[in-house]
């Protein structure tokens, strides 16, 4: 799977790649957050995922905007569609996302709960 995490590449990208976004990074608090995308260039989309991949590119997109809402029963949905697609280039993304989401669940966040990823400064 090849990452870019800068969001002003991603305009550049969408007639030769498929963009899925991925997660969303933070240094320190006044730092803005970098947003990170699984780019699949379109030429190696196999011939028979070619009619389902709006669909499923549609899906994964709904799926994170799902996830950072809390909506975690539509991304367990989601994840059990998604796992295989694109190839199988997104699964540890998504099995990451599936423990993430369960882990997420028990432990109940609160009301300030954030989908942002901090990066612990480096000592």
């Amino acid at each position: 799977m090849n990452i870019i995490y800068r969001d002003n590449y991603t305009k550049n990208l969408n007639s030769k790649y498929i963009l899925l976004e991925l997660d969303t990074f933070q240094r320190a608090p006044d730092e803005l957050p970098k947003t990170s995308y699984c780019l699949i260039s379109k030429d190696q989309v196999l011939l028979q995922e070619i009619p389902y991949l709006e669909s499923n590119q549609e899906l994964h997109n709904n799926m994170m905007k799902n996830y950072k809402i809390k909506n975690w029963k539509f991304c367990e949905d989601a994840l059990t569609i998604l796992v295989g697609k694109f190839r199988g280039e997104v699964d540890s993304f998504y099995k990451v996302m599936q423990d993430r989401i369960v882990n997420l669940k028990e432990a109940k966040q609160d009301l300030h709960w954030t989908p942002i990823i901090t990066i612990p400064e480096q000592e």
